[in-house]
């Protein structure tokens, strides 16, 4: 399959309170985020022309760029009408939605604190990550990399750089014939997969790892909000690696996964069930709402 080329698109790109060609979205070589990490973004989806609890991914944006140590210089009511504008001016309804932040060019050090602080947000149609028939079951192996303490990385921002051990762990992954990788923490407990958060139903209740080192991702929050409401016990904890052969069902929640079931983590082997099955179809119907829907059924 030839691969289309983020950079040879047509369409159109916000950027630093404008819309410009996507083929002249571009930054130089020498920017501060490319050389040293310092970029935030969020992953957001569009269904139906609404983007998805669009407001809590811009306040995220915010607190990410926040806890790198800069202020996007743009309201969060500004990243929403950015959005929704870039979204409109592509002609889209059901679309991948990519903000993004980082330091520019007028340093190119450690110490940076004087460099411009750029936004930019792109949309593009993309499917689920797994495919339109992932009630099979995604297959994950181990993934050799582990999500750091964080008094060494600010764990609880979207942070490019926090993204590379996942890059990493997905391709030798995939070398070996999986789909993604499972990931642990410094302390070997269960994390989460490369890119979405990980469920696990155990004797009726649904568990999933306390998120003190990786991020509370917004689609986790909603599925446990979906659980909550069919009385499904939710318990967040510390899961260890040989528990989870306890589990009757398994699935991954996220932007680009959405829901998606687990058919198999390394040598063990899971039947996507009804558990499963009803939050992936709640979870559906709930993003086609509109957002004074939503809101509604979250107050």
């Amino acid at each position: 399959m030839a691969l289309i080329p983020f950079d040879d698109r047509d369409g159109m790109i916000w950027w630093n309170g404008s819309l410009r060609p996507w083929r002249d979205a571009k930054l130089h070589v020498l920017s501060h985020g490319l050389h040293y990490g310092s970029a935030v973004f969020e992953g957001e989806r569009a269904y139906g022309g609404h983007i998805f609890k669009l407001r809590a991914h811009s306040e995220r944006l915010k607190r990410s760029a926040q806890l790198l140590g800069y202020d996007i210089p743009y309201s969060v009511e500004e990243i929403d009408e950015a959005c929704d504008a870039v979204l409109e001016a592509n002609g889209l309804t059901d679309a991948y939605v990519r903000p993004i932040a980082w330091r520019g060019t007028e340093q190119l050090a450690v110490s940076a604190k004087l460099t411009s602080i750029n936004l930019a947000v792109a949309v593009w149609a993309w499917p689920n990550l797994f495919g339109a028939d992932r009630m099979k079951g995604v297959r994950l192996a181990w993934a050799a990399w582990k999500r750091p303490h964080p008094e060494t990385a600010p764990t609880a921002s979207k942070a490019a750089g926090l993204y590379m051990i996942g890059t990493m762990s997905k391709h030798k992954a995939e070398d070996d014939g999986f789909d993604d990788a499972l990931m642990l923490d410094w302390r070997g407990q269960v994390a989460e997969a490369t890119g979405a958060n990980v469920f696990f139903v155990m004797d009726g209740a649904l568990h999933t790892p306390t998120p003190d080192c990786f991020l509370d991702g917004i689609t986790r929050r909603t599925v446990m909000g979906i659980a909550r409401r069919h009385q499904i016990q939710v318990v967040e904890r510390a899961i260890l690696p040989d528990e989870i052969g306890r589990a009757s069902e398994v699935f991954l929640a996220g932007t680009a996964a959405e829901v998606t079931p687990v058919r198999q983590i390394g040598d063990l082997n899971f039947t996507p069930g009804p558990i499963t099955e009803r939050l992936l179809r709640d979870y559906e119907a709930l993003v086609q709402m509109s957002p004074q829907q939503v809101a509604a059924l979250a107050a």
